[in-house]
């Protein structure tokens, strides 16, 4: 508990100042719930089904989801990958992370290992250990990708996965198609060295929020052992909706295996199936998302921002996310800095990578605004 809350801790502590200072005196920068609301064709499918209700409409369903929900995500995932997906081969969940649970209850045996690059996701140590598994820790270069070197060095007889996200959080750092190559080459060697199956994992909740033009290398034309894990809880803005999916390549010699077990972990995990009536509606949505033009604007915004006032920052290329690198090392220590100025982060200790603080900026404008002169104020105390 005392690993997992620093975004929670954070999130508390705002609502703290918020009672002491005023809402709109207190710049919440910690967690990353969207403030833009679902695009017009959700509100749209919803009254639809809400207007011509079909019997049976809240019933349960086969535990992998409803076959036209799933064969919508299998058309979308085909014609973005050039790949034949089937719906067979996706199974729906509450969220990415019912469906990370699901994937390493399928995957992983007692004390089997899974390869995570820092900076990471904080709730993933503990998707793992829920399944009896462990974390190897892979640290970073300069600009948050892998270090090749160590990546190599983490493998060993115990090792079943390797879990991405891209674009990240808590960096916004998207890995390239030669980034992605390259580390399905070395699982692919380390497969024929060690005799074992090893699967590429990658989470993928902000698959669609990218920006300048870029476009979205994804993992099914690297390694054929590869699954994905997401949700639409950010690209149509409905983290409390629960609602994503897996998907399985469906080159897999053992897919069908695979796929059974996903079903079966589902069902036995107690997520039983993902929601019905959000299925019933992002079966319209695959090609849909918010509008990402919004995002890129406020990343623009608060990165010139920030390296006019001094802070080194890697410009995010997704997601909704900023680390920068706190001007003293010890990170816990500078958030508390901000927080005097009613400014609230994340430190980097949270997502293990000290040195760095996460910025959320999916917040309103003038939240951003706002927040300015406490960063600047915060800078200026350690020059």
């Amino acid at each position: 508990m005392e690993r997992g809350s620093w975004i929670r801790k954070m999130f508390e502590e705002g609502i703290t100042l918020k009672q002491k200072f005023g809402e709109e005196n207190v710049f919440d920068l910690s967690l990353g719930n969207p403030v833009m609301e679902p695009p017009p064709e959700f509100f749209t499918e919803l009254r639809h089904m809400a207007d011509n209700p079909e019997p049976g409409l809240h019933r349960y369903m086969p535990n992998a989801g409803y076959t036209e929900t799933r064969a919508a995500v299998a058309r979308q995932l085909s014609e973005e990958t050039g790949i034949a997906f089937g719906a067979d081969n996706v199974v729906m969940t509450c969220g990415a992370g019912g469906a990370l649970n699901v994937v390493f209850k399928t995957l992983l045996d007692p004390g089997d290992e899974v390869i995570i690059f820092s900076p990471f996701f904080v709730e993933y140590r503990f998707y793992v250990d829920n399944h009896g598994g462990t974390c190897r820790v892979v640290p970073p270069d300069e600009n948050f990708l892998p270090d090749m070197d160590a990546f190599r060095a983490a493998f060993n007889e115990r090792t079943r996965a390797v879990l991405i996200n891209s674009p990240n959080n808590p960096t916004g750092v998207l890995y390239s198609t030669e980034v992605l190559e390259e580390l399905a080459t070395v699982i692919r060697r380390k497969e024929e060295e060690l005799g074992r199956e090893i699967f590429l994992l990658s989470d993928e909740p902000y698959r669609k929020i990218i920006f300048d033009g870029l476009a979205y290398p994804h993992i099914f034309g690297h390694h054929v052992r590869s699954i994905v894990a997401t949700s639409h809880s950010k690209d149509l803005a409905l983290p409390g909706e629960r609602i994503g999916y897996i998907a399985a390549h469906p080159a897999y010699d053992g897919v069908q295996e695979l796929v059974d077990g996903l079903v079966f972990c589902n069902r036995t995990l107690g997520f039983v199936n993902a929601p019905a009536l959000m299925q019933h509606i992002v079966a319209k949505l695959q090609s849909v998302t918010v509008d990402v033009d919004q995002y890129r604007a406020k990343r623009d915004f608060l990165y010139g921002s920030l390296v006019g006032m001094g802070y080194s920052v890697v410009k995010p290329q997704g997601a909704f996310y900023m680390f920068p690198r706190s001007p003293v090392d010890d990170d816990v220590e500078f958030v508390a800095e901000l927080q005097k100025h009613n400014v609230l982060v994340v430190p980097g200790t949270g997502f293990g990578l000290p040195g760095h603080f996460r910025i959320s900026y999916c917040v309103e404008d003038r939240t951003l605004r706002g927040a300015l002169p406490g960063f600047e104020a915060a800078m200026r105390s350690y020059r």
